[in-house]
């Protein structure tokens, strides 16, 4: 029997080398210090107690009367949520779903038709391709600029536009860079998209995690496209803001997130009818959790304080342990994660073999995130501070032996 698979991604050759390495090692039980840990419930576990979840058992759940915008009184927590942080938006104009990767395919397919393209920032995390191709839509990348920060290009992004780009993506911070837009190139992202009639996404799952501003030099930040300065509100551009428990409660596995429609009318009332009718098709985001949505954001402070405590920690092992050595931790301004740049002694996957098979350390490649030609490794902040302290003395090590 023959079945033709679709060409949507490349079924063959995800393995490489490194993950045969490390699948190998773990195939003989051997210990390996992991630095990429990234579930905050794994890493943190103290952190959450069963009684966190006892919402989720409301009565209530047994009874199915779903709305494809999402129950107003999750809606109307999440816009509380927004209010403590400063910023004010309508809960009339937020439309639940599951996830941020599910919000990412329902903007592509409301956006796009097959073959049309997203514009994508590099480097990025690597699922934005995957999504892309998944909904038939062309994932075009643009290069953020590096001179001691990751920052935005118009002229890569003119560069990277053709006739049948029909959105452009923004990651702040950034995955994994932690850069946040600044006001002058989010002023220049919405003017661009509204002189080519492109939509604007801005995924800001880790907008709550900032540092101080490594680089004030560069004008302030935008911690969020929520709410717009009056300067910048005025734009005509069409824009959708994504976030969700995965980051905000560091709860991925209640499987919650959002998009908030936002932008000049009534261009943002008929994208909304349009992305409802997407979400009614679907009706993805269970009951139970949209029940407990005002209680778990109750809980927001204590999880977001335990969480920033780790990555602050873990930040300032890095700062020190790698202070004036060959290995360079560049700028971070939010998220939960950190990036290396190694010394080109030998090859970004010779550093991940040596590292891996030599010290049993597991950390991030660049290529992974589409990092520029260098040898770069990522690691995680979520990383307990001594695991993170002793891979950078094993790092080091490998550096001095070379």
């Amino acid at each position: 029997m023959t079945v033709q698979f679709s060409s949507r991604l490349p079924w063959q050759g995800l393995t490489n080398r490194f993950t045969q390495l490390l699948g190998e090692l773990r195939q003989r039980d051997v210990p390996l210090l992991d630095l990429v840990v990234s579930n905050p419930t794994r890493a943190l576990p103290a952190l959450y107690s069963a009684s966190l979840l006892a919402p989720l058992s409301s009565p209530e759940a047994l009874r199915y009367e779903p709305s494809p915008q999402g129950a107003l009184d999750a809606r109307l927590a999440i816009a509380d949520y927004y209010h403590r942080r400063g910023l004010r938006i309508d809960p009339e104009h937020l439309v639940l779903c599951a996830s941020t990767s599910e919000a990412y395919s329902w903007l592509f397919q409301l956006l796009c038709n097959p073959g049309d393209a997203v514009l994508f920032p590099e480097p990025s995390y690597p699922l934005l391709p995957f999504l892309g191709s998944l909904a038939s839509v062309e994932i075009r990348p643009y290069p953020l600029r590096f001179d001691g920060r990751f920052h935005l290009s118009i002229s890569a992004l003119e560069h990277a536009r053709s006739d049948r780009t029909c959105a452009l993506l923004s990651v702040s911070p950034n995955n994994p860079t932690g850069s946040y837009l600044r006001q002058h190139e989010a002023e220049a992202l919405l003017s661009f998209c509204s002189d080519h009639d492109l939509a604007l996404i801005v995924d800001e799952v880790f907008s709550d995690y900032a540092f101080a501003d490594p680089c004030p030099h560069e004008g302030p930040r935008l911690l969020s496209c929520a709410e717009l300065p009056s300067s910048l509100a005025q734009i005509p551009a069409l824009r959708f803001v994504l976030s969700g428990f995965s980051k905000v409660l560091g709860l991925p596995q209640l499987k919650l997130g959002w998009i908030l429609v936002a932008g000049p009318e009534p261009l943002r009332t008929e994208a909304q009818a349009r992305l409802e009718l997407i979400a009614d098709t679907f009706l993805s985001v269970g009951t139970p959790v949209q029940l407990a949505t005002p209680a778990l954001l109750r809980a927001r402070d204590h999880l977001f304080s335990g969480i920033s405590r780790r990555i602050s920690d873990s930040l300032q092992v890095l700062q020190t342990q790698l202070a004036g050595s060959a290995v360079t931790l560049l700028p971070v301004e939010g998220g939960w994660y950190a990036t290396l740049r190694l010394p080109r002694l030998v090859s970004e996957e010779e550093w991940l073999i040596r590292l891996l098979c030599e010290e049993h350390m597991i950390v991030h490649p660049g290529y992974f995130f589409d990092f520029p030609d260098e040898a770069y490794v990522v690691v995680s902040l979520l990383s307990a501070p001594a695991d993170l302290a002793e891979g950078c003395r094993r790092l080091l090590a490998k550096v001095e032996s070379l």
